[in-house]
């Protein structure tokens, strides 16, 4: 770094002048690049053009770029692509030929940092990390004799990333080759006596793997040319195995006998679930079948039933967010809502609810679909629609059963929303969940579903709207500078000097920089005043206006607030919320 900004001196790109006045400035700040554009010192093209022309010289290597704080390498990884006049490989964009990749040696591919995407009559396309490696470039050619290699470059993280993954795949091909020759054999699916299946190994190693990196879902995808396993771990999809494509119809029959689903039956949806003992701890796995142009795609929910004991106050919540919620939760009657989109954890907020608020003395049924977690205390409900228990019909047998306090697991449609409210106004506590984007919206989308503004003002107590972010890893966490682009649209929330992280990433984290999630939300009370203006049919606009008057801390600001308490990033912020 100090070596280029020398550099950009001796080319008379910025002046001395300008190096000075960022140490002399209070407090002092640091020699960098970002700091530089930020000060308007020097404009980000000029930066862009500098560096890749230093990558063409061979000053500095790809790998340089990534350490380069506050600038975005895709622009510059892109010129100097073009002007080498090689391809540039975005490599979680692309599918990478599996059949293609065993022809290689790993410990080549590794020694070399390279990855080989895709073979035509023509040529074979290899990703490397630095393309003016001659020497790289000869040892694959050697690999490749009868066919040209074709040049691309990607960026050096990604390449090293793909590679980790690969790994896992290079350590169980003996499996891969075990259930090849199951396949080849007569009864192949069938069990021997005190023996598994190859098959089910490798089930046991996906399932395994998961729980080990503290994934929700698991992914097992058919594609044109594989068989991929995919992860989210902290609401992120990462891709853990690929597999060539004939691995998949004995993995996905063995995985529909596991959850009791008709292994004959390509054609429809199919719903199952099982439950397994993983490192001495249980598992219960939602499976859902889905057919696709290429096979089916077939994804497992992970349900730990440990998470459904999380306390309130472990949620995440902001200590302004959570004293807010909690006293809304210990009124006698009324509804309180919690909102957001699929995968935001309204669920777990829920049942810390639940766990705040049950007591021997009240009676507290749920209705849900489908019941995840058993809770002791508590009389849960399975909807079952095939049968007529939907939501409403639940709800209606509910309240003749003389509860104190009802948990309804979704609103999804008028006839629920308006039992629940009668619920919340006849002396119950209601406690639900709402898709929408924030809490204000929520009265609206209220409205729109055809409630009276009466009752609704006089049911709802209070609304939560929460969103999920990555935490940035403990061991890889550095202090880092950020861009202008990031910074104008947040400084009003933004104190003198402030100070953000990032996780640089490391094993511990997958080398994503991130570890676990954090709650971001908003509360919105209903005062007497708010109530009123929803019996009158106030704008959202009016809403807002008195929601901030009293106080209102939106999701956006509270996430701001944790990215300067170190606990996120700014870019997660703007990734899950918005102005």
């Amino acid at each position: 770094m100090v070596k280029l900004i020398e550099i950009m001196l001796d080319e008379n790109l910025i002046t001395k002048d300008a190096i000075s006045a960022l140490v002399k400035s209070r407090p002092p700040k640091k020699i960098s690049f970002a700091n530089l554009i930020a000060e308007k010192m020097i404009d980000l093209h000029t930066v862009e053009i500098f560096l890749a022309k230093k990558i063409r010289q061979g000053v500095i290597t790809l790998s340089h770029l990534e350490k380069i704080e506050g600038i975005d390498i895709d622009p510059i990884i892109k010129e100097v692509a073009k002007a080498l006049h090689v391809e540039y490989v975005d490599l979680d964009e692309v599918e990478i030929d599996m059949k293609l990749f065993s022809q290689v040696p790993y410990r080549q591919l590794i020694k070399y940092n390279v990855i080989p995407i895709e073979e035509n009559d023509l040529n074979v396309l290899i990703v490397f990390d630095d393309p003016l490696d001659m020497a790289a470039q000869d040892a694959i050619q050697r690999l490749f004799p009868k066919k040209p290699i074709r040049i691309a470059i990607s960026k050096p993280k990604q390449i090293q990333q793909h590679l980790q993954r690969l790994e896992i795949n290079e350590s169980i091909k003996g499996l891969v080759s075990d259930i090849r020759k199951d396949l080849s054999q007569e009864g192949n699916m069938e069990e021997e006596e005190g023996e598994s299946p190859a098959v089910l190994k490798l089930i046991d190693i996906i399932l395994k793997s998961a729980i080990y990196i503290g994934a929700s879902d698991i992914h097992i995808e058919a594609t044109e040319k594989s068989c991929i396993v995919r992860e989210r771990v902290d609401g992120m999809l990462r891709q853990s195995f690929t597999f060539d494509k004939d691995i998949f119809n004995p993995l996905a029959s063995r995985m529909k006998l596991l959850s009791n689903l008709d292994i004959a039956e390509k054609r429809k949806p199919q719903d199952g679930r099982f439950s397994a003992t993983i490192n001495k701890r249980d598992f219960d796995f939602r499976v859902s079948t889905l057919p696709t142009i290429y096979g089916e795609s077939i994804v497992l929910r992970i349900l730990d039933k440990s998470k459904a004991m999380i306390r309130l106050e472990d949620a995440g919540m902001s200590k302004f967010c959570y004293d807010r919620f909690a006293e809304s939760i210990k009124v006698p009657y009324g509804i309180v809502l919690v909102t957001g989109p699929t995968g935001s954890g309204k669920t777990t907020t829920l049942y810390g609810a639940l766990n705040a608020i049950k007591d021997v003395k009240d009676k507290i049924i749920t209705v849900e679909d489908p019941v995840e977690y058993q809770m002791s205390g508590l009389q849960q409900v399975q909807v079952r629609a095939n049968v007529g228990l939907s939501f409403a019909d639940a709800l209606k047998s509910i309240l003749r059963q003389d509860p104190d306090k009802i948990m309804i697991g979704e609103i999804r449609d008028q006839e629920t929303l308006r039992i629940a409210i009668q619920a919340a106004l006849t002396g119950h506590l209601v406690l639900s969940t709402l898709h929408t984007n924030d809490a204000i919206s929520a009265v609206t989308r209220i409205l729109d579903m055809g409630i009276e503004e009466y009752l609704v003002s006089g049911a709802l107590v209070a609304i939560q709207a929460q969103r999920l972010v990555r935490k940035i890893c403990t061991h890889c966490k550095k202090e880092t500078i950020l861009p202008e682009t990031l910074l104008k649209d947040v400084k009003q929330y933004l104190p003198e000097n402030p100070v953000f992280y990032v996780g640089e990433g490391c094993k511990e984290c997958g080398h994503s920089g991130y570890a676990g999630r954090e709650m971001i939300s908003e509360v919105l009370t209903i005062s007497e005043t708010f109530s009123r203006m929803i019996a009158r049919s106030a704008s959202k606009e009016e809403m807002t206006k008195q929601a901030m008057e009293e106080g209102f801390i939106n999701m956006f600001e509270d996430g701001v607030h944790k990215a300067l308490e170190g606990k996120t990033t700014i870019e997660e912020i703007y990734r899950v919320a918005r102005l």
